[in-house]
């Protein structure tokens, strides 16, 4: 594992100010100091101009960043990028075409301390890419590059993994070769990974806290579970409002090509991916896709019923409709249901129900 020099989890305190014609970025955070925090919006909120403050690519007019009690920003100190301790990740590889792949991880060593080069063997094997050290970048898949840049970004041993929409440049097959080795990095790295990304897959899969950002302001933000959980302010990861459980891959039923996936509340059942028990998953739970009932039911075709209790109530979209936040064991959930069922069931705070989940999607 690639270690930070710290191993006391230490949180980013981020504040940054700047405007420009037609923009302004304005953001108070404190960021955790371990897993990966996706910052999360559309095209043109902020969050590569959030990233590139962090970095020291964009100086704000006003802003403070503080990390493991040194800071990087303030009204009397700047940092320049290459006196801080960061990894950054393009969208694009940028590879220098008359190197090899070994070639170009060792180009960012020349200043690093050599205490730090034992990152260049971890990150080769983090990332798969022990095979690919004596190819020309020209050689390589759009994956690959992408491969050879973040173990290029680790190998200097850094505090802060900076990621500005890593995937966005690949199709869809290259960015499936991929997210394995991202999925690898979240496990076994001990520094914080800042994420950007608009795709809704890639933030259920990575991050364990999100940043959601409009307009360069910061919406919400927190625990990604916490987060999508909130009914004041429904969060559509994607097509609609729902939340992501951490789980593990149960049992197979091979005669019914189904896996079961056991989570801080229960089990719920899914198609077989081919995932191995024992194995570390997540599943999205959609609330267009969770019912209830106040009775055991009984005789149905759904077969992922747990029992929990409700603990919100919130607006949705359309005046005819609520989200209801039930609280299944450790784990939260989000139902959708008209207003007249939610009256006719009785639906409040604090009532015992039988919840109903008709589809899980395993992220993988």
């Amino acid at each position: 594992m690639l270690q930070s020099q710290d191993a006391i989890e230490t949180r980013i305190e981020a504040k940054f100010r700047l405007d420009w014609p037609g923009f302004s970025l304005d953001v108070d955070l404190t960021l955790p100091g371990r897993g990966v925090t996706a910052l999360f919006g559309h095209y043109g909120s902020g969050k590569t101009t959030l990233l590139r403050c962090v970095a020291g690519l964009e100086r704000a007019a006003h802003g403070r960043l503080e990390f493991k009690g040194k800071i990087w920003q303030d009204e009397k100190t700047w940092l320049p990028t290459h006196q801080r301790p960061i990894g950054y990740v393009f969208q694009e590889a940028s590879l220098f075409a008359h190197l090899d792949v070994l070639g170009n991880l060792r180009f960012g060593l020349k200043r690093s301390a050599t205490a730090q080069r034992v990152g260049l063997e971890q990150a080769v094997e983090l990332l798969g890419i022990g095979r690919l050290l004596e190819r020309k970048p020209d050689t390589l898949s759009g994956g690959e590059r992408q491969r050879v840049g973040i173990a290029r970004a680790l190998a200097v041993g850094p505090e802060i993994l900076l990621m500005d929409e890593p995937l966005a440049a690949l199709d869809l097959k290259r960015k499936q070769e991929i997210l394995p080795y991202l999925e690898r990095l979240h496990d076994e790295l001990d520094i914080p990974i800042i994420y950007v990304s608009h795709s809704p897959d890639e933030v259920a899969r990575l991050a364990d806290h999100i940043v959601v950002m409009d307009e360069g302001h910061v919406v919400a933000h927190g625990p990604l579970g916490a987060t999508l959980a909130r009914l004041d302010l429904p969060i559509r990861l994607g097509e609609d409002v729902g939340v992501v459980l951490d789980a593990t891959v149960g049992c197979i039923d091979s005669e019914w090509h189904l896996a079961r996936v056991d989570f801080a509340g229960g089990s719920l059942w899914t198609r077989d991916r081919g995932v191995a028990p024992g194995k570390r998953v997540r599943v999205r739970v959609l609330a267009r896709d969770v019912s209830l009932a106040v009775t055991e039911p009984e005789a149905s075709s759904i077969q992922n019923i747990l029992h929990g209790c409700v603990e919100a109530i919130g607006d949705d979209d359309h005046p005819g409709l609520l989200l209801v936040r039930v609280q299944v064991g450790a784990s939260l959930l989000v139902a959708r249901l008209t207003r007249r069922s939610a009256a006719q069931l009785g639906i409040a705070p604090g009532l015992p129900v039988s919840v109903q989940i008709k589809s899980v999607a395993l992220m993988e």
